[in-house]
């Protein structure tokens, strides 16, 4: 493998991990109605899984409502159990053809209690980065071991390897930062 797939790889990999964070923290519940809250769910239904955003339309009509509309009416009760069986927090109310999910305001403690989960996801997504950084600087060891890279080419490459990993867990804190001050405003 060259220096650059290893390089293109760490950053395909590192991205990736940035990506799984940053959806992570849309599926928290922040006090105000966001589709991304439900949209990830599964739903049993036409004797399979599905996700929550392949079966609805869910919109916010209102800052403190979410609206799921599915498609077949049939799968009005799937949706709502789905609901209900996830750890959203909120009780659907079945109005029809349509699930209104109305969210509650976050009391302090639960605040609290979410930040503390958003500051473990974004630990997580931080030793992601980290652990890819330790893969690309054993590659680009072995290959220096091999004769591909001379020692220049070795301390250049651990170099860029540093400035990658420290770009993305800058992100992560970014959205970390940016994902705390919104859970903690009232």
């Amino acid at each position: 493998m060259a220096l650059d797939d290893v390089l293109l790889e760490t950053e395909e990999k590192m991205s990736k991990s940035v990506e799984v964070v940053k959806e992570e923290f849309a599926s928290i519940r922040t006090g105000k109605a966001s589709p991304d809250l439900v949209s990830h769910l599964r739903v049993d239904c036409y004797g399979t899984s599905m996700v929550m955003r392949e079966l609805a339309a869910i919109t916010t009509p209102e800052p403190r409502m979410l609206v799921i509309q599915p498609w077949d009416a049939s799968n009005v009760d799937p949706v709502r159990k789905a609901i209900e069986e996830s750890n959203v927090g909120i009780t659907p109310m079945v109005d029809g053809k349509l699930i209104r999910l109305p969210i509650p305001e976050l009391s302090e403690e639960r605040r609290h209690d979410l930040v503390r989960t958003v500051k473990k996801i974004g630990e997580d997504g931080r030793v992601a980065i980290r652990a890819s950084r330790r893969h690309a600087m054993d590659e680009v060891k072995k290959m220096q071991k091999a004769g591909e890279l001379t020692e220049d080419d070795l301390t250049m490459a651990e170099k860029e390897i540093q400035k990658l990993t420290d770009e993305y867990v800058g992100q992560i804190d970014t959205s970390l930062d940016h994902k705390d001050k919104e859970l903690m405003k009232v």
